[in-house]
């Protein structure tokens, strides 16, 4: 089967493909980080599962029109862990979309980051695969970052927070039970069916506890389009073909960072701010990110000095 040469894959996973990988899950990070902005405006005109529909039926389509050759000889299996991604997906959207009607855009993005919390607990409850003690060290670090910018004085947690933990276990799984099953189909044809089976549930709940419409504002449809074709048709597929590069616990680590840029959207755009303990947890989640990935490998500057003064000596 035909893929998409994006990262000159050899054999197995090399330093260069994932470094590449991870910097496409970089990308995808910050237009993730954009989307709980443009969920909060939609649903200022649309109900949730509405928006939801709208939102990853359009993704489907724009990016069934972008890849349609592949869809042509699409395969069964692809087909079945396309929809058991998309009904994940769904899940996810559902309680974060209703859970941000209960929090705030800064919260919401803070409180999805505990899927790096999730995400080596199951592999080490269904995998038993334990994570490397860099690994260990800057999830914790990022643990009490995300504790600093979430909890209030009472460390009590609202119903919209709860919502959004939730969607961070759901998601948790989602990124696992992607990179398996990208592994073994075409993952630009998966992220698409993932995106259209998302759709196709958000259709069916908004028909049948809503009354499904579309956008009558000019904000409504800028979020729309924002969510449908920077957040999700991007999104999700650049994040379903970066996985096959790179690991679970890195796509992790790197989506930690979302909080941040979710905080930075929110700040810019309607003018939300942290108080000084959230701004110490942001802080604490990029050491932690820092913690985990400075080691797992020889930092490039001193492998570059090591090779220049092996080949001096020779």
């Amino acid at each position: 089967m035909n893929r998409i040469n994006l990262f000159k894959i050899g054999n197995g996973i090399g330093s260069n493909t994932q470094v590449k990988a991870d910097f496409m899950m970089l990308i995808v990070t910050i237009l993730w980080g954009s989307s709980y902005l443009f969920m909060k405006m939609g649903l200022d005109s649309l109900q949730g599962f509405n928006l939801i529909a709208l939102r990853f039926c359009l993704a489907f389509i724009l990016a069934g029109i972008v890849f349609y050759k592949r869809l042509i000889h699409i395969e069964s299996k692809t087909i079945f862990y396309g929809f058991l991604l998309g009904t994940i997906l769904f899940l996810i959207m559902s309680v974060v979309t209703l859970g941000l009607n209960f929090t705030s855009i800064s919260n919401a993005g803070f409180l999805f980051s505990l899927s790096v919390v999730f995400i080596p607990l199951l592999l080490a409850i269904f995998f038993r695969k334990r994570p490397e003690k860099k690994v260990v060290l800057g999830i914790s670090v990022s643990i009490i970052g995300i504790a600093l910018l979430t909890l209030n004085n009472a460390l009590q947690i609202n119903s919209g927070d709860f919502l959004i933990t939730l969607g961070a276990l759901f998601y948790a799984v989602l990124i696992i039970v992607t990179d398996k099953l990208t592994k073994n189909v075409d993952s630009i044809t998966l992220g698409i069916l993932q995106l259209g089976f998302a759709g196709a549930w958000g259709l069916l709940f908004s028909f049948l506890f809503e009354e499904p419409h579309l956008p009558h504002t000019t904000e409504s449809w800028v979020s729309i389009m924002a969510l449908s074709i920077l957040c999700s048709a991007i999104g999700f597929i650049g994040q379903a073909t970066a996985q096959k590069y790179t690991t679970p616990t890195h796509t992790g680590l790197i989506f930690s960072l979302e909080p941040v840029f979710a905080a930075l959207f929110a700040f810019i755009f309607v003018s939300e701010t942290l108080p000084a303990k959230g701004y110490l947890g942001a802080i604490l989640i990029l050491l932690g990110v820092l913690i985990a990935k400075i080691g797992l490998k020889k930092p490039i500057l001193r492998k570059s000095f090591n090779k220049a003064v092996n080949g001096s000596e020779a």
